[in-house]
C-alpha cells in the first residue's frame, strides 16, 4: 500500500527544512558547505526504480535478521527483542528497545488500518456502495487538514479485532496459513490480470530521481518488511537453529522481495508513477489502478479481498504482539501493573488490549499512511541498529555464553547491518527524526521518573543494599 507513495514521492507547496530528507541535507552540506540546494518541499520520487528499493531493503534486513537470530538463540524462552535484550544488555537498553517497539507496533498498525480503510472503501465502490468521503478519509494528510471528520473504516477494524483479542481469540497457525494462501493467490491473480494491462512506456524514466529516490523509496517501503523478525524469535523451537534460522530468514526475505518487486513493476507499468501521489491512488494503489483501467469487477474483488485478508492478519498478529510486549514490560515493573492485569473470565491482558486498541484505532481515524509509516520505519530501523550493535558488544563481554546460532564474520556482518539500516534512516525526513527523538525523550523521562524506581531489578538491588 506504500508502493505508490514511495514511487510518486511527496510534494508540499510551502518549502520547509522539516520536509527535507536528512541524506539530502548532509550531502549538500558536505559538497557545498550549505543546505541551500537541498530539496525542501518533499521527497524525491523513486519511480519504477522502487523495485530496486525493495531489493536494497531486503539486503539490509538479511544482515539485521541474522543479528536478531543470534540474540534470540541466546535466550531459553521465546520473546521479543525487549525480552532477550533485557536479559543480555541490561534494563536501560531494554527499556529503550521496548519503548521503541511500542512505537513500531502501534504506528505500523495505524498505517495498516488506514490502508485497510482505503481498500475497503474501494471495494465497496466496486459494488456501487459509496461511503461519505468525510467519514472514510484521513483528517490530516500531507501536513494539511483535509476537511474530513474521521476515517471510520480504519477505526472499526481495529475496534473489532480489539474485542476479539479481549475475548481470547488468537490466530492459529492453520488460520494464518489460510490467510497467507488467500493473499498469495490474490497477488498471483493481480500479476496476471495487471500484467495484461501493462504499458512499457510507463516504466520510463525508470529512476527519475536517481539513487536519492531509490534510498528514499527504501526508507518509505521498509514498513513492508517489519514482520520478518518473527522468524528469529522462534529460535529455541528450531531443531537445528544454526541451519534453520538463517534459511528461514533469508528464504522469507527472498520470497517477499520477489513478490514485492513483481507487484511494483506491474503496478507502475499499469499507470505512470506520478498518478499515485495522493488521494485514492495513494491510499489504495492496486484497487485504484484496476478500477481506472477497467479490469473486470470479479478480478478486482478477488485481489482486494486478498489484500484485506492480509491486512487483517497483520493487524491481529501485531495487536496481539503489542499487548504481549506491554505485558512483559509491566511484569518487569517498567510499566504500571494495569498493563499486566489479566481478565478473570477470558484470561487475557484486557486493559493492555483496550489501551492498545485506542492507541491504534483513534490515530488511524485521523492520519494518513505516510505520516504513520514513517515513524514505524525509523523506530524499526533504530531497533535493528541497536540489536546489531548488541551482537558485537556481547561477543566481547560474554564470549562463552551458549549461542544456538552465531552470526558469521563478526563484527563485519553486524557493522554492515548498522551501515545499511542507518543509511535508510537518512532517507527519512527531518520532521520524522524530530518526532522520533521526542518519542525517545518522553520514554527516557518516564523511565527516570517511574520505571526505574518500580522495576523488579531496582527492587532486588534495593533489597540487597538493605540487607548489606
Amino acid at each position: 500500500m506504500l508502493t505508490g507513495t514511495a514511487a510518486a514521492g511527496e510534494h508540499f507547496e510551502v518549502p520547509s527544512i522539516l520536509h527535507a530528507q536528512v541524506m539530502d541535507l548532509v550531502a549538500n552540506l558536505v559538497q557545498h558547505g550549505t543546505i541551500a540546494g537541498a530539496l525542501m518541499h518533499g521527497r524525491p520520487a523513486a519511480g519504477p526504480a522502487i523495485a530496486i528499493s525493495f531489493i536494497l531493503v531486503a539486503v539490509a534486513c538479511s544482515f539485521a535478521g541474522l543479528c536478531y537470530a543470534e540474540l534470540a538463540s541466546m535466550i531459553p524462552i521465546a520473546g521479543s527483542a525487549y525480552t532477550y535484550t533485557y536479559a543480555t544488555l541490561g534494563e536501560v537498553i531494554a527499556w529503550i528497545i521496548g519503548w521503541d517497539l511500542i512505537l513500531e507496533y502501534a504506528v505500523s498498525n495505524v498505517a495498516v488500518a488506514v490502508g485497510f480503510g482505503g481498500y475497503l472503501t474501494a471495494q465497496l465502490q466496486a459494488f456501487g456502495i459509496n461511503m461519505p468521503t468525510a467519514w472514510s478519509s484521513p483528517v490530516w494528510a500531507g501536513g494539511n487538514w483535509t476537511g474530513a471528520y474521521f476515517n471510520l473504516p480504519a477505526f472499526l477494524i481495529v475496534f473489532v479485532l480489539t474485542v476479539l483479542l479481549v475475548r481470547g481469540v488468537r490466530e492459529s497457525a492453520e488460520a494464518n496459513n489460510v490467510m497467507v494462501a488467500v493473499k498469495l493467490g490474490a497477488i498471483l491473480v493481480f500479476l496476471v490480470v495487471g500484467g495484461m494491462l501493462v504499458k512499457p512506456a510507463n516504466w520510463h524514466p525508470f529512476a527519475p530521481s536517481g539513487f536519492s529516490g531509490v534510498v528514499t523509496g527504501g526508507a518509505i517501503i521498509f514498513f513492508t518488511y517489519i514482520g520478518f523478525d518473527s522468524v528469529s524469535t522462534a529460535a529455541e523451537e528450531s531443531s537445528n537453529p544454526q541451519r534453520d534460522l538463517p534459511i528461514g530468514i533469508i528464504a522469507s526475505l527472498i520470497v517477499c522481495t520477489v513478490l514485492y518487486v513483481a507487484v511494483a513493476l506491474v503496478l507502475l507499468g499499469m499507470m505512470k508513477y506520478s498518478v499515485f501521489a495522493s488521494g485514492d491512488a495513494a491510499n489504495a494503489p492496486v484497487a485504484y489502478a484496476l478500477h481506472q483501467l477497467g479490469a473486470r469487477p470479479v478480478w478486482q474483488a478477488v485481489i482486494v479481498i486478498g489484500a484485506l485478508m492480509g491486512m487483517i492478519s497483520s493487524l491481529l498478529v501485531f495487536q496481539y504482539g503489542q499487548t504481549r510486549i506491554w505485558f512483559a514490560m509491566s511484569r518487569d515493573g517498567l510499566l504500571p501493573k494495569i498493563f499486566s492485569a489479566v481478565h478473570r473470565k477470558f484470561k487475557t491482558p484486557h486493559w493492555s488490549t483496550w489501551i492498545a486498541g485506542a492507541a491504534v484505532g483513534i490515530p488511524a481515524g485521523v492520519v494518513d499512511i505516510g505520516d504513520a509509516a514513517d515513524l514505524s520505519n525509523i523506530g524499526t530501523l533504530f531497533a535493528f541498529v541497536l540489536v546489531s550493535i548488541g551482537v558485537i558488544v556481547l561477543r566481547h563481554t560474554q564470549p562463552e555464553r551458549p549461542r544456538g546460532f552465531r552470526v558469521p564474520l563478526v563484527p563485519l556482518f553486524p557493522l554492515i547491518s548498522v551501515v545499511l539500516c542507518g543509511g535508510l534512516m537518512t532517507g527519512l525526513t527531518v520532521i520524522t527524526w524530530i518526532r522520533f527523538f521526542v518519542w525517545l525523550l518522553i520514554g527516557l523521562v518516564i523511565y527516570s521518573l517511574y520505571s526505574r524506581k518500580h522495576s523488579e531489578f531496582h527492587q532486588v538491588q534495593s533489597g540487597n543494599r538493605e540487607i548489606e
